[in-house]
């Protein structure tokens, strides 16, 4: 058998407007909004002074603005982010090679060997930390636990700047009063439907028993029983590309498409500020691909996607072309919607797209 996993998950702490608060002392203390102004703007990040107002990522910059109208708003700078993301990616490598960023700012390592071969997992993830913060000035938290979405949740725990250790023998303690909605995959619409069968915690979820969940909910249901058991065998991915970035909601009343419009732009935003994440990461790529996906009131989901010849570089760009895509959604105009999602997909790497760009430029293609 091999040796159960350690696995870390390694958060900075309010990360962007961290770096900024860090490089201009004048912002310490203060409630930094990274963002651009504007009503169609989305806020990048936020430090724990504007948090306070409840000031949150993804969030349109307008309504940060109301929410606390002190804010100081920056603008991002992803090539500085980018920069001091590398250099957490090096203390990372001193320990591990099993490291799977999922962001500039977060990312699983897994410890069960170690290069520094320090006795715990729980002294890899402080040394981690301490490294961090003298050579970058700034602080992490980290979740160990001994599989990856357990030590996600670990990792906010005791943020900022802490360390929570969920060890295998309290999983099931840990999970079991926790609200069913911290379960990976468990979003608003999911938790509505478990509430409605008097399913509140993890515990409550996990008394039904895999086959009543399975027969309720598909296979969905069975990882639903695997999850509430702290089971996950999901192994650290090493740089693990990107597919597609998303952002989709569910209405609070059905709507007709031609009333999806606002809500697409508004979609097109969050989903435009992942893409420039992954734009500005390591390995950095960008979309070519636009995709909306819809979801009738009888569930229903339908998808279309256009790869424009020339690839998407605003969010402007995005939404015009799945607003555009709703033209070949083929069903009745009485037809209502609960759902709706914009992504980007087709991503590919930027130095490679860039030397396509040129050689069709350079045949008169472009």
């Amino acid at each position: 058998m091999p040796p159960p996993r350690k696995i870390i998950h390694v958060d900075m702490d309010a990360f962007y407007a961290s770096v900024e608060q860090r490089d201009d002392p004048s912002l310490r203390g203060k409630p930094v909004v990274v963002a651009w102004r504007g009503a169609r703007s989305v806020v990048c990040a936020a430090s724990y002074e504007a948090r306070k107002f409840g000031v949150r990522s993804a969030m349109p910059a307008v309504r940060a603005e109301r929410l606390c109208p002190q804010a100081i708003f920056v603008p991002p700078d992803f090539g500085r982010y980018k920069a001091v993301s590398r250099q957490v990616r090096e203390i990372f490598a001193r320990h591990t090679e099993l490291i799977e960023p999922l962001s500039l700012d977060e990312a699983y390592l897994d410890v069960t060997s170690t290069h520094t071969q320090l006795p715990s997992a729980t002294a890899t993830a402080e040394a981690i930390r301490a490294a961090i913060r003298e050579e970058t000035q700034l602080t992490a938290s980290a979740g160990v636990a001994p599989n990856k979405f357990l030590a996600k949740i670990a990792s906010d725990w005791r943020k900022p700047d802490g360390i929570f250790v969920i060890r295998p023998h309290q999983v099931e303690a840990f999970l079991a009063p926790l609200p069913v909605g911290r379960l990976p995959g468990v979003g608003k619409v999911m938790e509505a439907k478990l509430t409605e069968l008097g399913i509140a915690t993890v515990g409550d979820l996990r008394q039904r028993g895999a086959m009543e969940l399975e027969q309720r909910f598909g296979r969905w249901g069975r990882r639903l029983h695997e999850l509430s058991l702290g089971i996950d065998d999901h192994a650290v991915q090493p740089d693990r590309p990107t597919l597609q970035v998303s952002a989709e909601d569910t209405f609070e009343h059905d709507l007709p498409l031609d009333e999806i419009a606002p809500h697409i732009r508004r979609l097109a935003e969050k989903a435009w500020a992942a893409h420039e994440r992954e734009a500005s990461g390591e390995h950095a790529r960008v979309a070519r691909t636009v995709v909306l996906k819809l979801k009738t009131s009888d569930f229903q989901t339908l998808t279309r996607s256009f790869t424009p010849s020339s690839r998407p570089d605003s969010a402007s760009d995005v939404a015009e072309i799945a607003c555009a895509l709703r033209d070949r959604v083929e069903k009745p105009a009485e037809t209502r919607y609960r759902l709706v999602g914009v992504g980007l997909a087709g991503f590919v790497e930027v130095d490679s797209f860039a030397a396509q760009s040129d050689l069709f430029a350079n045949i008169g293609f472009s």
